[in-house]
């Protein structure tokens, strides 16, 4: 015979299942017995002539089902979280290896520019000298203008 509980956690189900199955039981009635296997038994059995242990027997299928949807969707559930951890692993991955390459490109560049301030210093002194000089000026003008 079921439990309570297991006649209350899956109460919804159970009352769909009872309804498709015996269209004479009403929604009153059900409420009624809601919760206490031994007076939806009854309810049943009064409204419908069925045998004690049929009824019983088709609850107890009603629950152990119900149970196996739970699970099924408990299942769903945790597979759809693991593929989105997948998804986040490889996306963090790929960022991962983005990140990398920039700084690789970044660095080559560093690089080329220290070989260059190497190679000619004086024309490389000249160049932010100029640079610096038109900054300067591009400053100037904006705050005159204000």
């Amino acid at each position: 015979m079921i439990t309570r509980q297991e006649l209350e956690g899956q109460w919804n189900q159970v009352k769909g299942k009872i309804q498709s199955r015996w269209g004479a039981v009403t929604d009153d009635e059900l409420q009624r017995a809601r919760g206490n296997a031994n007076e939806l038994v009854g309810v049943i059995q009064q409204r419908t002539g069925e045998a004690r242990s049929a009824i019983e027997q088709f609850l107890d299928e009603a629950i152990h089902q119900g149970g196996s949807v739970a699970q099924q969707a408990m299942d769903s559930a945790r597979e759809y979280v693991d593929t989105a951890r997948e998804y986040v692993d490889q996306t963090a991955e790929a960022a991962r290896r983005q990140y990398d390459e920039a700084s690789e490109y970044v660095s080559a560049g560093v690089d080329q520019a220290q070989e260059m301030v190497r190679r000619n210093p004086m024309e490389s002194i000249a160049v932010a000298f100029g640079a610096g000089l038109v900054a300067g000026i591009v400053t100037g003008l904006v705050l005159k203008s204000r």
